[in-house]
This record gives structure tokens, sequence and C-alpha cells, in this order.
């Protein structure tokens, strides 16, 4: 199970009987939407296995079909997800490579899967050697075998080959780059793909002609099958004048590495081979099967609300933005919500789930999912028994070890008896301290999980 390691002393910071109710409604929901989309769950619950009758969902696969069957992948829940792929399998596995984060593989129990430690958000050399592994177990491959693929969020990161002629130093930076200019988790991955012997449809044509499975836990908002972990087993519909376009949009082209742009400008004009596409024969025998995503997780917030008797809404799973925007939005709709009982009566929980991006201006610490907290306790100061609390499903937010954050409406009553200014906090990008310091970050620690982001709304 997944807990909020503070949950208790999150309760007890609330200024008001109604806002502590509320903060223990909204921490609870918060907590059903992780363990809803808890990798060992969610694979034990969609795979099964019957004599030799792989089953996923309604999907059959005849294990005594193939000659081996391998497992590779990588992601923040790829751990979670092979430990609990090899239960069911056991010994029909025969080799296998999962790359995961630094720092977790004492996390988990393999037997025939090969947990491979390395970077996240930023590539390292593990990551390159991660990848490169997983392409030579997969190159051994042919018809008769079976490649099964666990992909989740972080995949992109911690499977990383840089095309040759690029550095890793120079895929940090570019991944630095991309980070920091507001560009979202698409259009990342659309420069990542490009500059990489891996994604986009590159690790399934390495296994061709092998029957490929991908089971895939999505971060990625609306789950397109081509943008989580950068793709590696779907077709890329992006191309590398889609690539060079983002990086002049959003003026990082003149800031990329020189191997980077040579490499973008050579796939233009066709001396580099462009990555596979639909229709394409090495990527046939896929099947690409999302098996979680934030909408599941989501859900399950709405029902935890919905179980302790208020009104519930789900609101969308598709939410974008600018963080600090959208922590204005969340704000207003339960500022509107709280005085007119539109569009929904109190008492009302609001679950929303996407994720949001931050431009990065300042030098302070945080994330986006704290950023949509402060931004949003500015503007429900002194309303009584409302907060709102922003968490990554991951429990990672930013380069911050806390999951995100709670606000309600005597936040900035705290800041001031500390002598904050919440502006300047937002301004810097330092959210992170201006948390810390109210005491009011939601620490879960690695969950094992990742698919996107979770706002609750709850007004009594």
């Amino acid at each position: 199970m997944i807990h909020i390691r503070n949950k208790d002393e999150l309760i007890r910071n609330a200024r008001s009987p109604r806002t502590r109710v509320a903060r223990e409604l909204a921490l609870n929901a918060i907590e059903m939407a992780l363990n809803a989309v808890d990798p060992r769950g969610v694979i034990k619950s969609r795979v099964s296995l019957v004599d030799d009758i792989l089953k996923i969902d309604d999907r059959t696969f005849d294990l005594s079909a193939f000659k081996r069957v391998f497992v590779v992948g990588g992601g923040k829940a790829s751990g979670s997800m092979a430990e609990a792929l090899e239960e069911i399998l056991g010994n029909h596995i025969d080799d296998g490579v999962v790359v995961i984060q630094h720092g977790t593989k004492e996390n988990y129990r393999t037997k025939k899967i090969k947990l491979h430690e390395a970077g996240h958000p930023i590539p390292d050399d593990y990551s390159m050697d991660g990848a490169k592994k997983i392409l030579n177990l997969v190159a051994q491959a042919d018809k008769d075998d079976l490649v099964i693929c666990l992909i989740s969020g972080g995949g992109s990161s911690l499977m990383c080959l840089p095309r040759e002629g690029i550095s890793l130093d120079d895929k940090q930076l570019m991944t630095r780059l991309l980070l920091n200019c507001g560009a979202t988790i698409n259009e990342i991955n659309t420069v990542r793909k490009h500059i990489s012997s891996f994604k986009g449809g590159q690790l399934a044509r390495e296994a061709y002609p092998a029957t490929l499975i991908s089971l895939i836990l999505s971060d990625v908002v609306g789950d397109p099958l081509e943008v989580i972990a950068s793709g590696p087993t779907v077709p890329d519909p992006t191309t590398f004048k889609d690539a060079i376009e983002i990086l002049k949009r959003y003026n990082i082209w003149n800031d990329a590495p020189k191997s980077i742009r040579d490499t973008l400008l050579d796939g233009l004009s066709g001396r580099i081979m462009e990555t596979p596409k639909a229709g394409d024969p090495t990527l046939s025998k896929v099947n690409n099967i999302i098996i979680g995503s934030n909408r599941l997780a989501s859900m399950a917030a709405v029902d935890s609300l919905k179980r302790q008797g208020l009104n519930t809404m789900f609101l969308t799973s598709f939410m974008e933005g600018e963080a600090r925007e959208v922590g204005i939005m969340l704000a207003a709709l339960a500022r509107e919500a709280a005085a007119s009982n539109h569009p929904i009566p109190k008492p009302f929980g609001i679950v929303i789930g996407g994720e949001t991006t931050v431009t990065v201006t300042g030098n302070g610490i945080g994330g986006r999912n704290q950023e949509i907290a402060l931004s949003a306790a500015m503007k429900i100061n002194g309303l009584d028994g409302i907060v709102i609390v922003s968490a990554s499903t991951d429990g990672i937010d930013g380069p911050t070890d806390a999951a995100g954050a709670i606000a309600d409406g005597y936040t900035m009553m705290k800041a001031r008896e500390f002598g904050l200014d919440a502006k300047d906090y937002l301004k810097n990008n330092d959210s992170y301290t201006f948390f810390s310091k109210v005491d009011d970050l939601v620490f879960t620690g690695p969950t094992g999980t990742n698919v996107n982001d979770i706002s609750v709304i709850v007004c009594l």
C-alpha cells in the first residue's frame, strides 16, 4: 500500500475543525488514487496465466507457441511491473533487462529479470548501458520468440541511447534546456525521439521479427502511445522537422549543442533514417496495451470522496498549462462552487488529473504541483473549509523529495506569521521552500508508479 507519510501531521496543521475534516478527505482521496495505479496490482488484475495461455484483458497468447520469452523495458514503475509479471510467468521467462531509477533496486525482487539502475530525469552513463543491454537482448529474438516490454513514465531518461555523433553530455544539456523552457512532455519527447537510437519505435524495429507485447502505464495526458516514454514500441508520427520547429519555438535552437542541431538537420535533409511510421513492416507484430492511466487514478479519488458523502465531480484528466495559472483556475472553481453551489453544490469534492508545466525563471526549488498549490493558496485566502491538494503520482514533484503540497484558506495566514511573501516565492519558483516553512509539503516517497498528477478540491 502507498501512504502519505506525513498525513497525520498535515491534518493536524489545519486551523479550523472544518478545514481539518476537509484536509483528511482530500488526502485520503490522493492515497486512493495512488493505490489504484500501483503497478503490482494493475499487472495482477489485467494479466493472468492459465496453463500456457497468457491473457491480457481480452487478448490471449499461447506461450507454448514461442521458443523463448524475453522481458525488457524501463520507467519509474517498471520495477514493480517486472516483479509482478515474474510472479505470474515464473519459469516461462528466459531472460530480461528492465531499467529502473537509481537507488530503487532493493525495493524489488526478481530472478529472471535483471534490474539495471539509471538516471532520471537527466540521463547518465547507466541509462545508455541499460538501453544497450535491452537492444542487445531483443536483437537475439527471432520469429518464434516473444518479447514483453514494460513501459512507464520516466523511460525516456532511463533508457537513453543518443544517435551516433551525439555525446551523453550533449543529450543531458538538451534535456535540461527542454525541461526548463516550458515545453510540454509531448514536445520534449518529439525532440528526444529524433536524437535517439532507441525511442520512437526503434526498439520494436530491433525486436522484429519477434512478437512483441508492450504493457504501458501511461504518464501522458490523453494517453498517446507514441509519447509515453517516447514510444519505443510505437509508430512515430513526428518528424525531424517537428523537432527543429519545437526548439525554435521555445528559442533554444541556438542553445542546443551543435551535434544535435547537425543531427536534426541531417535528418531533415534525408541523410539520416526517420523513425518508423505507421505501416512499417517491422512494427507489424507489435501489441501495445495501456494497463493504467491518470483517468483510472482520478476515478479512484472520486470514489473515495463519494463514499464519504460528498457531491463529486471528475473534471478532466487532460489538465495542462502553466502550473501557476492552473492553480488560479482551480481556486476560481472552488470559490465559485462555494459561493453559488455551481457547478456543484456543497459539500463537494472535485478531482482533476493531468500534467502542467513550469517555465523556470527564478533560482528556487519546487515542482509543478507545489506551484499549483501556492498559486491557489493566494486565491482561497480566508475561506474556511476549502482545501486544494496537488500531487505527482510518482511521489517526486520536480527536483524535490516531495510529491506535492496542500493549501487551504489559512495558508496565507500562516505565511504572514512566518514573514513569508507568497508572491516572491512563486516568482522565484521556490514553492518547496515556502511549503516547507508552513509544514504543508506532501511526502509519499517514490511510489513506484507514474500516471501524471492528481489535484483534489474539497469544500465543506
